[in-house]
């Protein structure tokens, strides 16, 4: 597959996906007759104005078959649901597009999650790590992770993601003792 068609499909289906998860549902009869009229109120509508229905509607079964969304039934129209499958790949979407946010100027302040996952969490542990280091944050401890701008977004997300809850515990803290190695990690002044 060429590698032009590749990212279309993929943002194409992306773009559904957001739609179905920002509006809960989408009424399949929406893809026909005057879909494109419709949808320029989604996200399909602001990257691609020329959006032909055979593809809205390869993409949905595509959407389909990956069990992201499900085709529902009522007695006046079929509709989209998204799936919690689905859900889980919105929310890794929302967080690769926080992770790509950063303030230019650091308030002076750290901001430190820390987090007490038990062992038969294992995997979910150390997924939650590589997260962490994928989004900049520095480890002081195995459990106690540090970040220089304003996260908690993000951690709220990565909670809701990974289904945690009370094991994870995000501080916004003044200072931290002998700061300097996390400074100079950082690139703070």
């Amino acid at each position: 597959m060429k590698e032009k068609t590749k990212e279309n499909l993929i943002s194409v289906s992306k773009a559904i996906l957001l739609s179905v998860g920002i509006l809960g549902f989408v009424a399949v009869a929406v893809v026909a007759g005057n879909a494109v009229q419709l949808l320029k109120h989604t996200p399909l509508g602001g990257k691609r104005q020329k959006l032909k229905i055979y593809e809205i509607n390869k993409n949905i079964k595509l959407l389909i078959n990956r069990g992201l969304v499900i085709e529902k039934e009522d007695e006046d129209c079929k509709y989209l649901e998204i799936t919690p499958k689905g859900r889980n790949l919105l929310l890794k979407y929302e967080l690769e597009g926080l992770s790509k946010e950063k303030p230019k100027m650091w308030d002076h302040k750290y901001r430190v999650v820390i987090f007490d996952i038990s062992e038969h969490k294992k995997k979910t542990r150390d997924h939650l790590r590589k997260i962490l280091v994928n989004f900049g944050f520095v480890c002081m401890q195995d459990s106690v992770w540090v970040y220089p701008y304003h996260c908690q977004e993000i951690v709220e997300l990565l909670k809701k993601y990974l289904e945690l809850n009370e094991e994870v515990i995000y501080m916004t803290v003044d200072s931290i003792e002998n700061d300097k190695w996390l400074r100079d990690k950082f690139k703070l002044k």
